[in-house]
């Protein structure tokens, strides 16, 4: 909605936000699809360039269901069209807020088991990832800040559920702490974590009453 207003405060930013977050779910949906690394990145970057110049993002409803399934839409339509295809690389200079990183989006397309999920299922757990990042991303600025980064980078995987080799024990005699201190930092940063979450989800969503369900969503996605 945000980002549907140009003339709006923030509206750049907002638009920052939708690429950077889609850009990897719609280059590994490309990818799954059997484009090539360099005909994911023109198509995806092709797509932004018209899905903004356009002003498509203006269309979008949401009272007609989630905007990501209305971008994977357009970006289903967008790629189906062999004139549009055959323009990408042309267009993959347009004008995108952000820069839009292959090399990133590619490793996290890599490391997805080959061939077991369909495109869209990727997209939605492509999606689902990059949520959590950008909720690891702040709790970890927040550590760095109050001189923790230490704590954050061992203690990162037991926060979505990870196992950590030696338990709580070793964790602790890394850091030179008990275990049970590490215990009840585990315990707020999980607290931390699920509030941030939270926002991040707040935000793509036309009502909070939404949140819980879509993080329902979320986490079936990462573990169906």
């Amino acid at each position: 909605m945000a980002a549907s207003r140009a003339s709006a405060p923030g509206w750049h930013e907002a638009l920052s936000q939708l690429c950077e977050l889609y850009w990897p779910p719609l280059y590994s949906y490309a990818r799954r699809h059997g484009y090539s690394v360099e005909e994911a990145q023109d198509l995806t970057q092709a797509f932004f360039a018209r899905f903004l110049e356009k002003h498509d993002v203006q269309a979008a409803d949401p009272q007609r269901g989630r905007f990501r399934s209305f971008l994977l839409t357009s970006f289903k339509h967008f790629v189906a069209n062999e004139h549009d295809r055959e323009r990408a690389k042309k267009r993959g200079g347009g004008q995108v807020p952000i820069a839009l990183e292959v090399e990133t989006a590619e490793a996290r397309y890599a490391a997805e088991p080959p061939a077991t999920l369909t495109p869209e299922a990727l997209f939605e757990r492509q999606w689902a990832l990059g949520v959590i990042d950008r909720a690891m991303a702040v709790l970890r600025a927040d550590l760095v800040k109050a001189g923790k980064e230490a704590t954050f980078e061992h203690l990162k995987g037991l926060l979505i559920g990870e196992k950590e080799e030696g338990g709580y024990a070793e964790i602790a005699r890394t850091l030179g702490t008990t275990e049970g201190a590490i215990k009840v930092t585990v315990h707020r940063l999980r607290r931390r974590f699920r509030d941030q979450l939270r926002v991040e989800i707040g935000a793509t969503v036309s009502d909070d009453s939404e949140i819980d369900d879509e993080i329902r969503y979320l986490i079936a996605v990462l573990t169906g």
